[in-house]
């Protein structure tokens, strides 16, 4: 299969210039190896080279020879090479030497000291709507960010495609697959978390239907501000009951694996005397594995647009973030204690900033408009900058701007 390009690509190039090392994390089948292989001079697998285990008992630092950049993948099944990086970047005082990729963060066990300095991190998802070539790319989110009015042709999704879409995900493996092969897909995914990866990425054993139940629970809980207390009843009646703190440690365990990334809640200084909201919202890395998780299938998902919608909201997230990212821009969600909300606020480093509502339909942008408007108008100005754009995406139509400024983008129009 022909390389799908990638924004990561011009990041890992970007920070090899300015790194010694780059570390590119995300969760396993994301297309981390593939991507960093366009760009690596040599490679070295830390999960399936046999040679390493003896290298790495024998001489670690043997394992770092090679042209650079020296790819090792799978760092993490040896995190004490981290150690052995960060010296070597020290000693060649050279940019560029070494990209790491590892579908898990490794645990405190071995001490790795800060590689301030000498690692840039690089977080890679799942492809986005564009990167897919399920996007027109004829609006840009740096552009919306800076005030520029969006214009596109109008684009349609029937239900049926947009939900083969979301089952099919952003998984590289499965371009030119049908939508049956992309529920087998994200159902052996789940099922192999579920039996070997969880308890791997733990270091313990973990019961495969407790693990099983929870990322149930979390597939019917996407896109909420679900509480770990609200998950463990959730999956109570059964042998698979969970007590909370159980519950918070399986978490941390995906979150190691990457499997799910939740979305923070956003800090700021509003008029009002509300109270801001700081629970994140629950999404995983791809939502199709929300619906690998439930069993569910196109019919079912067309079936019930209410969760339909929700699987929309966490799919134009996951884009969102990556081209936030590339932007330099960050991802938030905002909640007041009066339930305003914006399904998602980027904001830059700069202080820059703007929101975003998600709407699967197009009759509910006139409700969504009102509430990006009241939520800027609850905005400090005075310690807080104003928002650059307020913005609803759909799942149809096209791209403009309505006469109260508010942005209307389709996602299958939107890029970078």
């Amino acid at each position: 299969m022909e390389y799908q390009k990638r924004f990561t690509d011009t990041a890992l190039v970007e920070r090899l210039k300015s790194s010694g090392a780059v570390l590119i994390e995300g969760t396993k089948a994301c297309g981390k190896t593939e991507t960093a292989k366009q760009t690596a001079a040599s490679v070295v697998r830390f999960d399936a080279d046999e040679q390493v285990k003896i290298k790495m008992e024998i001489d670690p630092g043997s394992v770092l020879s090679g042209a650079v950049p020296r790819l090792l993948d799978e760092w993490q099944e040896y995190p004490q090479i981290w150690n052995y990086v960060r010296r070597e970047v020290d000693e060649r005082r050279q940019k560029g030497l070494f990209i790491l990729t590892g579908s898990a963060t490794p645990d405190d066990k071995v001490r790795r000291h800060s590689g301030a300095g000498r690692f840039s991190i690089i977080r890679m998802r799942p492809m986005s709507f564009y990167e897919r070539g399920w996007s027109t790319g004829e609006v840009s989110l740096a552009a919306l960010m800076r005030g520029d009015a969006p214009t596109s042709e109008s684009v349609a999704f029937e239900l049926g495609e947009l939900a083969e879409k979301i089952t099919l995900g952003g998984w590289p493996g499965l371009i030119g697959e049908s939508a049956a092969t992309g529920l087998r897909f994200v159902r052996d995914y789940v099922s192999l978390i579920a039996e070997v990866d969880l308890s791997r990425v733990s270091e313990k054993r973990r019961d495969p239907y407790k693990v099983t139940r929870l990322l149930q629970s979390l597939a019917r809980n996407i896109s909420t501000e679900a509480a770990v207390t609200t998950l463990s009843k959730d999956i109570k009646g059964g042998d698979g009951d969970m007590d909370d703190e159980t519950v918070a440690e399986y978490l941390t365990a995906l979150e190691r694996l990457m499997a799910v990334e939740n979305l923070p809640a956003w800090n700021t200084h509003i008029r009002s005397s509300d109270m801001l909201r700081k629970s994140p919202k629950r999404h995983f890395a791809d939502p199709s594995l929300a619906v690998g998780a439930l069993g569910l299938s196109v019919d079912k998902l067309t079936a019930d647009l209410n969760y339909f919608g929700l699987l929309f909201e966490s799919l134009v997230i996951k884009d969102l973030r990556i081209y936030a990212d590339a932007g330099g821009g960050k991802l938030f969600h905002y909640r007041d204690s009066r339930g305003l909300e914006a399904d998602a606020v980027v904001e830059y480093a700069d202080g820059t900033w703007g929101a975003f509502e998600i709407k699967l339909g197009i009759g509910a942008v006139d409700d969504a408009a009102n509430n990006l408007l009241k939520l800027a108008a609850k905005i400090d100005t005075e310690k807080t900058k104003a928002p650059t754009a307020l913005t609803v995406i759909t799942g149809n139509g096209f791209a403009y701007r309505r006469p109260d400024d508010v942005n209307v983008v389709p996602l299958s129009t939107l890029t970078v």
